[in-house]
């Protein structure tokens, strides 16, 4: 592999100070909310429709214009990283891999990503590119600036719908990490063992992949998850 590309939330970013930012905002206990958030993972939809359960009538992007208003938006800090990310990308940097964080997120979560100083060669989300997962386009775009052909660039995350399969069918090499509650939920899934071309625990088992070539994709038709 010549460039591996990261999603950010729980891949390289534990979700545990948002979903509890979120309790809080909402007025309901943070266990709560990570019940229902669980609920909406093992269901296969979307996680933020756990906000809707316990309020019906919110708009979430009005809520997090109004938490960001009062001083209650936004915050990442060493703390909120997996403790393998530093290691992991500091390696296959070592290694002569170009590094590239890619996810969904807001223009605030790229500033608060790259003010992190993570050993990356580029750091970008979704809303600065105009185009979020599970788009073709945004696979388009971690494309343009891979620097290496799809088979060479390896897309690393731990939700399938989001990462795994829209990766594949852009052309790229994907990586699915039992991470969080998608990635452990969804990790043993026919189709995501079947699609992915690595699954792995921990960022960093990656360096030991990197002359290991993939298995040649098998023709499948997709399930919903």
């Amino acid at each position: 592999m010549e460039t591996i590309v990261f999603d950010i939330g729980e891949t390289l970013i534990r979700d545990d100070r948002y979903w509890a930012s979120w309790a809080n905002w909402l007025g309901v206990p943070p266990h709560t909310l990570s019940a229902l958030v669980g609920a909406a993972v093992v269901q296969g939809r979307d996680d933020a429709d756990a906000l809707s359960i316990l309020r019906p009538d919110i708009d979430v992007n009005e809520a997090s214009l109004a938490r960001a208003a009062a001083g209650r938006g936004e915050h990442l800090d060493e703390s909120d990283l997996y403790q393998d990310v530093r290691p992991a990308l500091a390696e296959l940097r070592t290694l002569g891999v170009r590094v590239v964080v890619a996810g969904n997120g807001t223009v605030r979560a790229g500033e608060l990503l790259r003010a992190l100083d993570l050993p990356a060669d580029l750091v970008v989300t979704s809303d600065e590119w105009g185009v979020a997962k599970p788009d073709p386009e945004f696979f388009a775009r971690v494309l343009e600036v891979s620097g290496a052909t799809p088979q060479e660039t390896l897309y690393v995350g731990d939700h399938p719908a989001n990462d795994l399969f829209p990766a594949k069918s852009s052309g790229l090499t994907a990586a699915h990490i039992r991470r969080g509650a998608f990635g452990h939920w969804w990790a043993d899934h026919p189709d995501v063992v079947d699609t992915a071309d690595f699954r792995i625990n921990a960022l960093t088992e990656l360096p030991a992949l990197l002359n290991k070539s993939p298995t040649p994709p098998r023709p499948r038709a997709l399930r919903a998850l």
